[in-house]
């Protein structure tokens, strides 16, 4: 079984020392979904939420999530993002919301691509909540990864 790096010998949770690791590109991908009631739907298409413009509430939402991601996430490290992007497309029965995060340190952006995409379908939900409280958020994911020791993933 591989050793989880966040627990120290005795168990106890720490956060990894990285400064021996080299700063190196590193970026991820992450996505999730959010199902909506097509009413709903077609109000935020329409950009007639009473809220406001969602998608770029939440694009925005995500963008700022990304970059306090440490803030959230007890054992992340702060981390200088060189880039991140949220894009959210409406398709059938929902909202695709997708983050691509950057940066060039000793430590991946797994995490804020992650909290990008899940504070972004969060704030759909709280902008739209009014027409439908039955909203449901899943398979958010990691998509694909690079850079680092452990080189590049991609999901299936």
């Amino acid at each position: 079984m591989t050793k989880l790096t966040h627990l120290d010998d005795a168990g106890a949770a720490h956060m990894v020392d990285i400064s021996a690791k080299p700063a190196t590109r590193r970026e991820a991908v992450a996505e999730g979904f959010i199902h909506i009631a097509s009413d709903a739907l077609q109000a935020i298409a329409d950009q007639a939420v009473k809220k406001g413009d969602v998608l770029a509430t939440a694009r925005i939402a995500g963008i700022m999530a990304a970059k306090r991601t440490a803030d959230l996430i007890p054992l992340c490290h702060p981390l200088p993002i060189d880039a991140v992007s949220v894009d959210l497309a409406i398709e059938a029965g929902g909202i695709r919301a997708t983050a691509t995060v950057a940066t060039t340190h000793g430590t991946g952006v797994e995490m804020e691509a992650l909290t990008a995409v899940t504070t972004a379908l969060l704030t759909v939900y709280d902008m739209a909540k009014a027409l439908d409280r039955a909203m449901r958020i899943d398979t958010v994911r990691l998509l694909r990864k690079s850079g680092g020791r452990s080189g590049d993933f991609v999901a299936k």
